[in-house]
């Protein structure tokens, strides 16, 4: 059977650094206070002249490299972002263009902070049914650009930045012993909407809006959402959390990481965290990690290695990847 295997990982950070005690200026909160809650000590913030698309084009460039390619061998764009550069057109075309792509096709995904997960599930999905040999996924955002930055309940957990891989065709046997993408998991229960949500939008106010979170409501749902598609991910494979390698979860809160963590089984060691070096950052949290863990070794081939995420909406899914 046709699997879809990861060929490259890449990352891009803005240039500014802003760490907790520059907060503490602005709103009613300290250094102890933010990294006891979250776990998040810095967070890259975007510059005037540094956007979703230029994340992404880089993060796009540093994975195309490591998977020695060019955007002349990538059939597909996937971009899973909630800060477009526009309304429309797609920011995934955007990047083709600056990526000199005039072949192919790209689009957008917006799930939030799931949009990198649902983009990996959605690109197997467009390379097992024949439509792509290539693609390239990103999540990119700046989501300091929907911050309200006198709301200290959620200016201190978001950064911006982006990362991104490139999959691949390759022929597998069907077995768990194969390279690639081998279950994956979504849900989301637009219930939720009102507790993680932008209050702006085109169709509604005609204005970008800001961010709007109800913390303790989004942490009470989390670690119970977050272990129902592992556990359905894990039954789809056959598996349990003892198979894993590796746990690259999204990076919103620590507590919430650790908590996932300990009511599925999976050591403390196996779990990729970085959201003390980027805070949340949405759409990119889980392949900003991926590149941090490849790039220092921790993730190496034949690895068996689960993403997951939760996100507004409310939207959730894991993906399982033969590394």
């Amino acid at each position: 059977m046709i699997r879809s295997v990861v060929r490259g990982t890449g990352a891009a950070l803005p240039r500014r650094i802003m760490k907790n005690a520059d907060f503490e200026g602005m709103v009613e909160t300290s250094d102890e206070w933010i990294a006891q809650r979250t776990g998040i000590r810095q967070r890259h913030i975007a510059g005037d002249d540094e956007t979703t698309a230029s994340l992404g084009e880089a993060a796009a460039r540093a994975a195309l490299a490591n998977a020695g390619l060019t955007p002349d061998d990538i059939d597909l764009i996937v971009l899973a972002t909630s800060t477009p550069n526009n309304t429309f057109p797609a920011t995934a075309v955007e990047i083709q263009h600056r990526l000199g792509m005039h072949h192919g096709f790209a689009f957008d995904m917006q799930a939030v902070c799931s949009g990198f997960v649902y983009a990996v599930t959605t690109a197997d999905l467009y390379i097992r049914g024949g439509l792509a040999r290539r693609v390239l996924v990103i999540g990119s955002e700046t989501f300091s650009r929907i911050l309200d930055w006198s709301d200290r309940s959620t200016c201190v957990l978001f950064g911006d930045g982006a990362g991104a891989l490139v999959l691949e065709a390759a022929e597998g046997a069907g077995t768990i012993a194969d390279r690639g993408v081998l279950a994956a998991s979504l849900r989301s229960d637009g219930a939720h909407k009102d507790k993680l949500f932008v209050d702006g939008g085109p169709s509604t106010t005609g204005t970008v809006g800001h961010l709007r979170m109800e913390g303790r409501e989004v942490f009470k749902h989390a670690v119970g959402m977050i272990t129902d598609v592992i556990e359905a991910t894990f039954s789809q494979a056959g598996i349990t959390a003892a198979d894993l390698d590796w746990f690259v979860p999204h990076q919103a809160n620590k507590r919430i990481i650790d908590a996932s963590a300990r009511k599925l089984g999976i050591e403390e060691q196996k779990v990729v965290v970085t959201v003390d070096l980027h805070g949340n950052t949405s759409a990119a949290s889980v392949p900003l990690a991926l590149a941090v863990a490849v790039a220092d070794g921790r993730i190496k081939k034949g690895d068996l290695v689960l993403l997951e995420a939760m996100g507004g909406g409310f939207t959730w899914g894991a993906v399982l990847v033969r590394w």
